[in-house]
């Protein structure tokens, strides 16, 4: 009969470790990555412009992202697109994602199913001469939604993206307020609303260095909306 005897407790000790580095060992050639906690993985948030194109503003937006190495999404109108077409294709050479935003800028919530259709489909003919694709992203203007809005836009394939973090730079507050705004607001995921037209978005322009540069030390990531 068979008898097991038991390692001397030296021997098994080196026999566990010989063990343990036989498994540690042929993952890490394997290159195989150990396990990053939650808490340790990227930031990420999404930096968008809207009412677009513009000049001089939305060149010099596109210049300093390129600097930075960071890219946007762009939520253009169509009668800005075709007055700027070489904005719109400059923004998309840039890597930045290009988006929806309604032919003429309207109040979604208030326009027929005829013109409702016309304010998307128009913008996506204009968008798409530029860029050679059809957005599927809309954000209605004034972030104005209801339910009709938003069964209405996925009947047209869209998906409506609005915003998580406003420094209405739109109203012109200073260069230093809108810094603050987003860099004290600023959460992991957060969807920043900025501007390149519409308006003299020369304090929004000034004050996108610093915001990168601040949310780039911070460890975060910059991500583009394609829905």
């Amino acid at each position: 009969m068979f008898r097991q005897h038991a390692l001397p407790r030296r021997y098994a000790f080196r026999w566990l470790l010989a063990a343990t580095i036989m498994i540690i060992v042929p993952a890490a050639v394997a290159g195989v990555a150990p396990a990053v906690p939650a808490e340790a993985a990227a930031r990420y948030v999404y930096l968008t412009f809207d009412d677009g194109p513009s000049t001089p503003y939305t060149s010099q937006i596109v210049s300093i992202l390129a600097t930075y190495q960071v890219r946007a999404t762009f939520f253009e109108t169509g009668a800005n697109v075709t007055a700027h077409p070489s904005l719109t294709r400059l923004a998309r050479r840039g890597g930045n994602s290009v988006q929806n935003h309604t032919w003429g800028h309207k109040n979604l919530t208030k326009l027929t199913w005829q013109s409702f259709k016309y304010q998307v489909r128009a913008a996506d003919s204009a968008i798409r001469a530029q860029t050679g694709y059809t957005p599927r992203c809309l954000r209605p203007p004034f972030g104005a939604v209801n339910s009709k809005v938003y069964s209405r836009a996925a009947s047209l394939g869209k998906t409506i993206v609005l915003w998580t973090l406003d420094p209405r730079d739109w109203s012109r507050p200073g260069t230093a307020t809108i810094t603050r705004r987003v860099l004290n607001n600023v959460k992991n995921g957060s969807i920043i609303l900025l501007h390149d037209g519409g308006g003299n978005r020369s304090q929004t322009v000034a004050a996108l260095p610093a915001i990168l540069k601040t949310l780039k030390a911070r460890g975060y990531r910059f991500r583009t909306r394609w829905c």
